[in-house]
């Protein structure tokens, strides 16, 4: 039992004593008014009356008393109440403000984009231009490559806040640097000069990560910091998404599921259930139109040899991971 309550018992048992004790006067008093001393005082007609209204009001004193405590009582129980809701249901905190993805430089103005971001849907002409030449092999360029304009190295940044997973060197990438943050993202930076963060660090946005240096893979692009973003694993267009929230990553990667999910249906709308099975007929005259065996000549060692050094020219490789000797 709280002190508050205790407290409350005692006085409602101090005036019920009071009341009492007032009422056994009374009928004290009754009795000595045969006494002479005190026949005259109560002959008196306010006598009675006065105390009888006294009685009166101390009994709706301590009703008034015992329903206020009644109804403070009830308020304590409220609150106790709504404390252990809120412990059961704690506050959801309000969210940090988001975000918007930056340029991995300290100066944007100062930095140009010297190798672009391979886009399947661009022209021939700005893919051609998004092609890095390494090991006799034209590959993809999955980010995009930052020079100053005047050549000299500069300080790379983190274009988001994140946890370090990985900073080490590579033989053909130079130092390289890979930050996961929130939703899905990871941005990469790579051709580092040296790195001033480990795996497992949190790094805030715009923290310098290292400086821009040369790689093996991209020698054409001279001192540079190659970035990367990536969403689920899939490199996207940095310069689609700077200046903008994940959330517009997300929005995207939505919409592009929601493309795909509506082609595929189309398409298996289009395809017929049941094949039907070629009749003999055709297939004795498909047999007729292929050419003997005899007449069919292979190719040889030197036309293989040219087909192989075109296709792999015009084919960029998906990955530049497997661009590595």
């Amino acid at each position: 039992m709280s002190k508050n309550k205790q407290k409350n018992c005692l006085r409602r048992v101090y005036l019920f004593l009071f009341l009492f004790k007032m009422v056994a006067e009374v009928m004290n008093m009754r009795e000595e008014q045969k006494q002479p001393s005190l026949k005259r005082f109560f002959r008196k007609r306010w006598v009675f009356p006065a105390i009888y209204l006294s009685c009166a009001a101390l009994i709706v004193a301590g009703a008034l008393w015992f329903q206020a405590d009644k109804q403070e009582n009830a308020g304590e129980n409220d609150v106790a109440k709504n404390g252990t809701a809120e412990q059961e249901n704690p506050a959801i905190p309000v969210n940090e403000a988001v975000e918007n993805i930056a340029m991995p430089v300290l100066d944007p103005n100062a930095v140009q984009v010297k190798t672009p971001f391979y886009d399947e849907k661009a022209s021939e002409q700005e893919q051609e231009a998004a092609l890095v030449f390494y090991d006799h092999t034209y590959h993809p360029n999955q980010g995009i490559d930052l020079v100053r304009q005047d050549g000299k190295t500069f300080d790379v940044t983190a274009a988001l806040s994140g946890t370090v997973t990985k900073a080490e060197k590579d033989p053909i990438l130079g130092y390289v640097v890979e930050i996961n943050h929130e939703q899905g993202v990871t941005t990469v930076y790579q051709s580092l000069a040296d790195v001033k963060v480990e795996a497992g660090d949190t790094v805030k946005q715009g923290e310098v990560l290292g400086k821009a240096g040369q790689s093996e893979f991209n020698k054409q692009a001279g001192i540079h910091v190659h970035f990367e973003i990536r969403k689920d694993g899939k490199p996207v267009n940095p310069i689609d998404y700077v200046d903008k929230p994940l959330t517009a990553l997300t929005d995207k990667a939505e919409d592009n599921a929601g493309t795909d999910n509506a082609n595929a249906s189309e398409e298996k709308k289009a395809t017929p259930s049941d094949e039907t099975a070629p009749t003999q007929d055709n297939t004795a005259n498909e047999t007729e139109q292929t050419p003997a065996d005899e007449n069919t000549t292979a190719p040889n060692d030197d036309q293989q040899d040219q087909h192989d050094d075109a296709s792999s020219y015009k084919t960029p490789d998906a990955s530049i991971g497997m661009a590595r000797a």
